[in-house]
C-alpha cells in the first residue's frame, strides 16, 4: 500500500501539527510505504528530507517559481498533478495550517483528483481496499480507495531514531509534472490579499470584579448578544446562501438552498455563495468551488461592497492578522464564521493553571448546566479529551457565556472562543493575556 502525505512547515521550523499527526498516522499503517510531498521553496528542502529519518521511504518537493503565490486552488492543482504521478492508494494530509487555517486544500484536492475525501478524522483504519474514519462531527465514513483523508490531531509525531538516515526526496518543478503555468501560483489563484493588518479582534474592556460578584455578572451576562457579523457597508445584488446557518443580511436579494442540493450553486446567476464554517460546509464549499472555478475565501467575519467588487475580511495568522480578500471569479464564495459547536448557553473552560482543582470546575460546570470544555495544553497534558479542546487546533465555540478558568490566553485559544456573547475570566495572574479578551475578570485562585 502507497500512501502520500501532504506536509508544510511552518515559519518555526517544523511541521504543521495536523500535518505531523497525518506522517505519523501513516507511519502506523502496516506494510505502508510512505512517501512525503510538499510544496515549497528549495530552502525547504532540508526539513524534508529530515523528515524522512522517521520512515519514510522518501519524499518529494514541489518547487518552482512559477508556484509562487497560490492560494488553495493553485495549491490543489499542482499537489494533485503530482499525486496523480506518484499514484498512491491514500492521501492524508492535515486538517488545515496553522497559517491559513483554510481547510480547502484538502477537499479541492480530492475533487481534482475526483476521489473521496473524508474530512477531520480521528480514526484511520484500512484493510488496503477501504478507508474507515471516525470523524470529529459526522460520524463513521467509509469509502473505497483510493481517497484523501484530513487528520485532527489525533496523535504525536514520533522522534527520530538515533540511527535513523535520511532518504531521497526529490525535486520536481512544473514542467516534471507537466502542469500548466498558467494554473499555478499567483496566475492561477482564484483569490488575492488585498491588504493586511494588524489584528484587535476579540478584545474587550475587562471589568475586575471580586468572587463574590460571580453570581451578578452571570445573570447581567444572560442578557447580552453574542457579537454579530459586522455590517455590509452597501448590499450585494444577489447572494446564495448553503445550509441552515443564521448568515449575515448582505444581499438585496437572497437565495437560500438546503446544503443537500448545493449542486445547484452552479446554475444560478447569482453575486456571492456563503456557506457556514462547520466541517460538512467547508467541505462541501472547498469541493464546489474547485468544481466551478469560485474564488473561495474561508471564515469571513465581515464583507464590504463598492457597486463592483466584493472584499471578504477573514482573520489569518492565528487570528494576529486581518486580510481582505478578493475574488477574481463570479461568482465568489465564502465560509462565514460560525461557532462549529457550542453545546448550550454556557461553556467553562478549564486550562493547565487549573488542573489541580478540576473535581471543583465540574461541579461548578454542572452547577450551571455548562458543557466542559479544556485548553490544548490541558488536553495535551491528559487531563481531557481532544473533542473538548477549544482553539484554533481544536474547536471554534461561541456560546452565550464563556467561562475560562486557568486559562492564560494563548493567541491559538483566542481564536477559538473570540465571538462568544459573554467572556469570563478566572486567573491569578492579573497580567495573563486572557482578560484582554474578557468583559469580566477575577484575579483569583478557582
Amino acid at each position: 500500500m502507497r500512501i502520500v502525505v501532504c506536509v508544510r512547515k511552518l515559519p518555526e521550523g517544523e511541521a504543521s501539527p495536523f500535518d505531523g499527526c497525518a506522517y505519523e498516522a501513516a507511519l502506523r499503517i502496516k506494510g505502508a510505504e510512505v512517501i512525503l510531498l510538499s510544496m515549497a521553496s528549495m530552502s525547504d528542502l532540508p526539513f524534508l528530507e529530515e523528515l524522512t529519518r522517521l520512515g519514510a521511504s522518501g519524499g518529494v518537493l514541489l518547487s518552482d517559481e512559477a508556484f509562487a503565490g497560490a492560494d488553495t486552488a493553485a495549491t490543489a492543482y499542482v499537489l494533485s498533478n503530482a499525486i496523480e504521478k506518484l499514484t498512491p492508494d491514500l492521501i492524508l494530509c492535515g486538517r488545515c495550517t496553522l497559517i491559513g487555517d483554510t481547510a480547502q486544500t484538502g477537499p479541492m484536492t480530492a475533487e481534482a483528483l475526483s476521489v473521496p475525501v473524508i474530512t477531520n478524522a480521528l480514526t484511520i483504519d484500512t484493510d488496503g481496499k477501504t478507508i474507515t474514519c471516525k470523524t470529529r462531527s459526522e460520524g463513521t465514513i467509509t469509502f473505497s480507495l483510493p481517497a484523501v483523508v484530513t487528520v485532527e490531531r489525533i496523535n504525536t509525531l514520533r522522534l527520530p531514531s538515533i540511527r535513523s538516515k535520511k532518504n531521497t526526496v526529490e525535486v520536481w518543478n512544473a514542467g516534471a509534472l507537466g502542469a500548466d503555468k498558467q494554473r499555478c501560483g499567483s496566475l492561477g489563484s482564484r483569490t488575492k490579499v488585498i491588504k493586511t493588518s494588524e489584528s484587535d479582534a476579540g478584545k474587550r474592556k475587562c471589568r475586575f470584579i471580586s468572587r463574590n460578584e460571580l453570581g451578578d455578572a452571570l445573570e447581567e451576562a444572560k442578557n447580552r448578544e453574542i457579537i454579530g457579523y459586522s455590517p455590509i457597508n452597501r448590499k450585494i445584488p444577489h447572494v446564495v446562501t448553503v445550509g441552515e446557518h443564521d448568515f449575515p443580511d448582505i444581499g438585496e436579494v437572497t437565495t437560500r438552498i438546503p446544503i443537500e442540493e448545493a449542486e445547484r450553486i452552479g446554475s444560478i446567476d447569482c453575486d456571492m455563495v456563503l456557506f457556514g464554517s462547520d466541517d460538512r460546509s467547508k467541505r462541501v464549499a472547498a469541493k464546489l468551488a474547485w468544481k466551478y472555478s469560485l474564488g473561495l475565501c474561508a471564515d469571513c467575519t465581515s464583507f464590504s461592497y463598492d457597486g463592483e467588487k466584493i472584499h471578504m475580511i477573514r482573520p489569518a495568522l492565528s487570528g494576529s492578522v486581518i486580510a481582505t480578500i478578493e475574488s477574481l471569479s463570479r461568482p465568489c464564495a465564502a465560509t462565514v464564521r460560525t461557532a462549529e459547536e457550542s453545546a448550550g448557553d454556557i461553556i467553562v473552560t478549564a486550562g493547565f493553571g487549573a488542573i489541580h482543582c478540576l473535581d471543583k470546575i465540574k461541579n461548578f460546570a454542572d452547577s450551571l448546566g455548562a458543557e466542559l470544555c479544556a485548553s490544548r495544553k490541558a488536553v495535551d497534558g491528559g487531563y481531557f479529551p481532544y473533542p473538548c479542546q477549544v482553539g484554533l487546533t481544536g474547536r471554534t465555540v461561541s456560546p452565550k457565556i464563556y467561562i475560562a478558568v486557568g486559562v492564560s490566553g494563548a493567541v491559538h485559544h483566542i481564536a477559538g472562543m473570540s465571538r462568544s456573547g459573554t467572556v469570563i475570566a478566572i486567573n491569578p495572574d492579573r497580567d495573563a493575556p486572557i482578560f484582554e479578551y474578557a468583559d469580566y475578570g477575577i484575579v483569583d485562585n478557582f
